[in-house]
């Protein structure tokens, strides 16, 4: 995954990258973005100036914020490699050589945007990872996109929602791969399978749903300074079953 602020990534340093990874996922920013040495302010680069464009035709996906889109030929980079344009409150625009299908977002309220789009990349690149097709995968990261913008600073998962995701990340692979089994893998990449709509619902409601003891009885955790350490990963995090009274 190449991700940056702005100059951090060279074009020989993606070379190398994409000549050890299977898929590369790059976010344009790192690409096309330029800091005046003067009084620092940015300014965006046009992608066929940037050292980059030859690269494109190698790497596996493009990410691009709605402002910064205006700095490519969206129509020819579609056919070099995938285009992943995010739209804020509108979800996000996957594009590619033959199609773009437009996904939907979740409602949140915004109270910080920063780090939204390296969430949404994340949650995307693990999408593809666990084998979802690619409008699922780009669902997942408006998902976790939508997460971010609703929190201040450095985003926190609770390890129960996690365990929600994944479980429904879980029942929709398994759905794909019992309907779609006839049909040729390079068919169903960038389609939207059956049962998409019901995906989406599903991890909207798993979003709103209380997701320890302590919220759901109104009991904030005091913190003591000191770091807790989990054995096991937070998927692995032993789940805890909770009665309330009427």
């Amino acid at each position: 995954m190449a991700v940056g602020v702005g100059g951090e990534i060279l074009p020989e340093t993606l070379e190398r990258m994409i000549e050890a990874c299977d898929t590369v996922f790059v976010d344009i920013q790192a690409l096309i973005r330029v800091f005046d040495e003067i009084d620092g302010t940015v300014r965006l680069v046009d992608l066929r100036e940037s050292g980059f464009f030859h690269l494109l035709p190698r790497i596996g996906f493009l990410k691009a914020s709605g402002e910064e889109v205006s700095a490519m030929d969206i129509e020819e980079v579609r056919k070099l490699c995938c285009v992943v344009v995010t739209n804020g409150k509108h979800g996000c625009t996957v594009y590619w050589k033959d199609g773009e299908v437009q996904v939907g977002p979740f409602p949140t309220n915004q109270v910080d945007p920063t780090g939204a789009g390296d969430s949404f990349l994340g949650g995307f690149a693990a999408g593809l990872v666990q084998g979802l097709a690619v409008p699922d995968a780009a669902l997942l990261g408006n998902f976790f996109g939508s997460l971010t913008v609703g929190q201040i600073g450095v985003p926190k998962f609770d390890s129960r929602l996690l365990q929600r995701v994944k479980d429904e990340v879980q029942r929709r692979k398994m759905q794909c791969n019992y309907g779609c089994h006839e049909r040729r893998d390079d068919e169903l990449k960038f389609v939207k399978l059956a049962g998409f709509d019901q995906f989406h619902a599903s991890l909207a409601a798993a979003k709103v749903l209380p997701t320890s003891p302590v919220q759901e009885h109104g009991i904030r955790p005091q913190f003591t300074g000191h770091t807790r350490l989990l054995a096991t990963s937070v998927f692995e995090e032993t789940n805890y079953t909770v009665e309330t009274k009427p």
